[in-house]
């Protein structure tokens, strides 16, 4: 039996972009579900695992009709999912009253339901949340049953709000795989049969590195999956390391090369470390060529002429503070206090004058 795993899809949602991405960026979350229901259909992959959060809202009636016109295309794969925390079943839910399509296997009930797919000789296990928040273990005390010869369970959660569990009680449930939703980086809990497929795309500008799902397959000799990236973009953090030698416009050409080497359609946010020229201040607004980054942090310090500013405020305040530190090894604790102090001083005497 052959089966595709995903989770947080979170379509509908308006995820962290530059000016060159931020129109286009919710389409691409419908772009990547769709390359996902390509490659069902070009293997004829038996079940699509969906873990939560399809949606990253409430789904509209349209969006839904749109969705599963998408599976109904499908000609082999049936589809299983559940609700999760995002796309949670309220009391006036669309979920609840909308008719899907033949291939599509809502499990929606608050409490573990399952569907059972005879020609696979497979039954998926599932529940769905009810509320934004659910601390109950509910996933601790959930086994398989034995009503086909391939059994998986579809689990949303993980976190002290968003149902708890315990690895050990997963492990021991008797399920051939788990599919995990929730968490956003894909990780195996056990390797192939406990895995967060993790998100299809990332919507924050802290969800780091590739995105995808899993890919697997059950035969008598247990499971095997892999994991398959297919995201549009990543969000990359770059730091980028300067000196007092550099100007803005020498620091825009560093960050344009490093861009570049992580692939230009990426999205950015760019830390810029080390020390500037006592005089320099960063144009960091004019440090965009692209359009792809979303924030450029100023981490950098100050590189004082200490021997000229001990003589030039020998008698006062400013004077004493670096005969505190004179000694103080670069790199140090004690030298960046020293740098971050001079900076406060010298404005303070700045606005004195």
């Amino acid at each position: 039996m052959r089966f595709i795993h995903i989770a947080d899809v979170h379509l509908g949602a308006q995820p962290d972009a530059g000016a060159a991405y931020t129109e286009d960026r919710p389409g691409e979350l419908w772009d990547t579900l769709e390359k996902v229901l390509k490659i069902c259909e070009r293997d004829q992959t038996d079940l699509l695992l969906i873990a939560g959060d399809l949606f990253h809202r409430q789904p509209l009636l349209r969006e839904l009709k749109e969705v599963d016109y998408l599976f109904s295309e499908l000609t082999h794969t049936q589809v299983v999912l559940i609700a999760g925390n995002h796309d949670y079943i309220k009391k006036d839910s669309y979920y609840r009253s909308f008719t899907w399509s033949d291939n599509v296997h809502p499990l929606f009930g608050n409490r573990l339901g399952h569907v059972e797919f005879p020609e696979f000789e497979t039954a998926v296990y599932g529940l769905s949340y009810h509320s934004r928040e659910i601390g109950e273990a509910l996933y601790d005390n959930c086994t398989a049953e034995g009503l086909q010869r391939y059994e998986i369970l579809l689990a949303h959660g993980g976190d002290g709000k968003h149902i708890p569990f315990d690895r050990k009680a997963l492990s021991e449930s008797g399920f051939d795989y788990i599919a995990l939703g929730h968490i956003h980086k894909p990780e195996a809990l056990e390797k192939d049969r406990i895995i967060y497929s993790g998100a299809l795309e990332p919507i924050d500008r802290n969800d780091t590195g590739v995105h995808g799902f899993v890919k697997g397959e059950i035969r008598e000799g247990g499971v095997r999956t892999e994991w398959i990236p297919c995201a549009e973009r990543e969000y990359v953090h770059l730091r980028i390391p300067v000196d007092e030698k550099d100007t803005s416009g020498s620091v825009r050409r560093k960050i344009s090369k490093l861009k570049s080497e992580y692939n230009n359609k990426n999205i950015f946010k760019i830390i810029l470390t080390g020390t500037r020229g006592a005089d320099v201040v960063f144009d960091t607004g004019r440090m965009d060529d692209v359009g792809n980054i979303l924030e450029i942090v100023d981490e950098t310090r100050r590189k004082y002429d200490l021997e000229r500013l001990s003589r030039e405020n020998r008698d006062n305040v400013i004077g004493r503070f670096i005969g505190e530190f004179r000694d103080c090894e670069e790199g140090s604790v004690e030298e960046l206090a020293l740098s971050e102090g001079l900076e406060v001083l010298l404005e303070y005497k700045g606005r004195q004058i």
